[in-house]
């Protein structure tokens, strides 16, 4: 019996070792199958650390490949405390290559961390620096990859690139906006160490860094370095408050250039205001847009058939009664009988008030507001205003009166370009955008991409062309003629706003401006320009901001490839403005005849003889009456 039980024992204690046995083969079944991955991550972050490296951001391009946006490679300071065998030594000797305090670098080297960035005196190192600190061949003393943000351009286009921090993050425009496309991945240098941090002599582990993804934008940056030359010019001619211009395709709403003063360095961020930083005029700035904005009341009047350019008159003795308010013409004494045609022309305050009226409040406001106006236009860029427009329970006569011919509205200038755009490309309204795709960098494969987007219909083909024409007329024959281009069709609009302080309307302070377009009969680059109280000068659209525009229109010829029309307009000239005419052909003549044609030029010879061998310029060119012409004479009359 006692044996028996003895034996029963044995076999319990048995079956317990063997339950144990099995448990213990399971745990360890569980561990290596099912928990290896987790287990194997705790155990590789004991000895494994890693020194990063940063990704370069993403690049912005302009329409054309030039780089706007670009990289720099540098490098940064990095410790691995434990590793650094003599901590005061170390901190005394990057002190003083640094030139920081010795306290500062003590507090680095003696981090109770695995992996220290010395931020910021240790970042973005040159390379006399980053050499110096390489030397000295200390253990735990690393330099690491990382890209410094470069803009190749300095000021042009600032406000619309933004700039970065110290990390690369973006803190502005494009750089802000698209952030989580331009920032990359950081990769690393995998090493492994002991338990005390001491490197071991190891394979180490090279991650790449993924780089961001690259921006094209529609600026031609060509046309960009024209605006931002023109608008430096008018700054150091006029000494403005402020002034900005903008050039767009208004057949897609591109963004072909974009600029404003005052302005900044996006490398030297620090060194500006934030007003300077932030404030991108042309998407920004509100203020009342002045005879620009007759433009839309001229639209509006021809689609609704109120009026007949050529046929209907009126007569301007200066200025016009509505109800208490008398509105006066720019020109004292008014521009007497005219038709609606030169009511556009001369830019009439009181013919676009008639406008107005024949047209009604309700009409008007509606035209208004489907050229998008009292509304963001959607562009692709942070800060962009609404503007300002009356209820229209609170327009009366006098609020209809002055809206006509753009005052008492608030407008901002990408609402203009992109409203003119609507008025002459055949009535679409159009969302303006800048940022044309979005590209991943190795392989360049588009991301995303940015189209030509209709808003809605405004205007029919027919309106628009009659908008065009007229719009012509004003440069050819009314007050943008100093935008003319000679042997092209230039269309346009001048505008002189005046400015409200402390809800009074200013004296001698206003906005001038001037939005143009070529071709005029198939636009393919409209231009706006404005300057804020341009000084030392009378302050007319006409005279400040319409040559400005007229140089940038004609520069965009040749940088945009615009072909010349058949059947330019002849301008209509003052008594004193030069005139443009035709060089004739004297090629070959005897000197008295060719003397006969050349009367209205001065006349230069060299060599000898009785008939013209050579001419410059040569025949059908055009020039300035009055300019000079080369002839080189011979004894023969064959022209050769």
């Amino acid at each position: 019996m006692f044996f028996k039980k003895i034996h029963t024992r044995i076999k319990i204690i048995l079956v317990v070792i063997i339950l144990l046995f099995i448990l213990v083969i399971g745990k360890v079944f569980y561990i290596q199958v099912f928990q290896y991955r987790k287990l194997n991550k705790y155990a590789s972050s004991l000895w494994s650390r890693n020194l990063p490296i940063e990704a370069n951001r993403g690049k912005i391009y302009d329409r054309n490949g030039v780089v706007l946006a670009d990289n720099l490679t540098t490098v940064s300071l990095v410790f691995i405390p434990n590793q650094i065998k003599n901590k005061e030594e170390t901190a005394k000797k990057i002190s003083e290559i640094l030139n920081v305090s010795y306290e500062d670098m003590y507090k680095h080297v003696s981090k109770k961390t695995s992996i220290e960035r010395v931020h910021p005196e240790g970042r973005r190192l040159s390379y006399d620096v980053a050499d110096k600190i390489a030397e000295l061949k200390i253990d735990g003393v690393y330099l690491v990859k990382e890209s410094k943000r470069y803009y190749p351009f300095n000021t042009s286009l600032s406000h619309v690139l933004g700039f970065v921090g110290i990390d690369n993050q973006g803190l502005s425009g494009l750089e802000l906006m698209y952030d989580d496309y331009l920032t990359g991945s950081y990769g690393a240098i995998k090493y492994f160490s002991d338990a005390k941090g001491n490197r071991l002599e190891l394979t180490e582990k090279y991650e790449k860094p993924q780089d961001g993804v690259n921006i094209n934008l529609t600026i031609n940056n060509d046309l960009q370095l024209v605006l931002e030359r023109e608008l430096d010019n008018a700054v150091l001619k006029y000494n403005p408050d402020q002034a900005l211009g903008i050039a767009m395709n208004p057949k897609t709403g591109e963004i072909l250039a974009m600029s404003s003063r005052p302005n900044f360095s996006p490398s030297q961020y620090q060194n500006y205001t934030v007003e300077e930083i932030n404030r991108n005029l042309p998407i920004w700035a509100t203020y009342e847009p002045g005879s620009t904005f007759k433009i839309i009341t001229l639209a509006a009047s021809l689609e609704e058939k109120t009026v007949d350019l050529e046929n209907d008159t009126f007569y301007d003795g200066g200025s016009i009664q509505v109800e208490n308010a008398r509105i006066k013409c720019w020109k004292k004494g008014g521009h007497g009988a005219e038709t609606f045609l030169q009511v556009v022309e001369n830019s009439c305050n009181p013919g676009f008030v008639v406008l107005g009226q024949r047209l009604g409040k309700e009409k008007l406001f509606e035209y208004i507001r489907n050229f998008g106006f009292g509304e963001k236009t959607g562009v692709d860029l942070n800060g962009e205003a609404n503007g300002i427009l009356f209820k229209l329970d609170n327009v009366g006569p006098v609020e209809l009166a002055t809206t006509a011919f753009g005052q008492g509205v608030s407008v901002t200038p990408i609402q203009q370009i992109t409203a003119v755009s609507a008025a002459i490309n055949g009535g679409y309204l159009l969302k303006p955008y800048i940022v044309k795709s979005l590209n991943e960098p190795e392989t360049n494969t588009v991301i995303k991409e940015n189209k030509k987007t209709i808003v809605r219909k405004v205007l029919s083909e027919e309106t628009s062309a009659s908008v065009r024409s007229t719009l012509e007329s004003v440069v050819t024959n009314g007050t943008g003629r100093p935008a003319f281009i000679d042997g092209y069709r230039v269309g346009g609009k001048t505008g002189t706003a005046q400015k409200v302080k402390d809800g009074k309307y200013m004296v001698g302070n206003y906005i001038v401006s001037f939005i143009g377009f070529l071709p005029a009969n198939d636009p393919e680059v409209v231009v706006y320009i404005a300057i804020d109280n341009a000084k030392g000068i009378t302050q007319y659209g006409g005279t400040v901001a319409a040559p400005i525009a007229r140089t940038v229109l004609n520069e965009a010829i040749n940088i945009l490839d615009i072909k010349k029309p058949v059947g330019a307009s002849e301008k209509n000239y003052n008594y004193n403005e030069l005139k443009y005419v035709d060089v004739p052909n004297v090629v070959g003549m005897n000197v008295n005849d060719a003397m006969s044609l050349l009367k209205q030029f001065k006349v230069e010879y060299s060599g000898t003889g009785e008939y013209v061998e050579y001419q410059s310029p040569s025949g059908g060119e055009r020039i300035y009456e009055g300019q000079t012409i080369k002839l080189l004479l011979n004894d023969r009359g064959n022209g050769n």
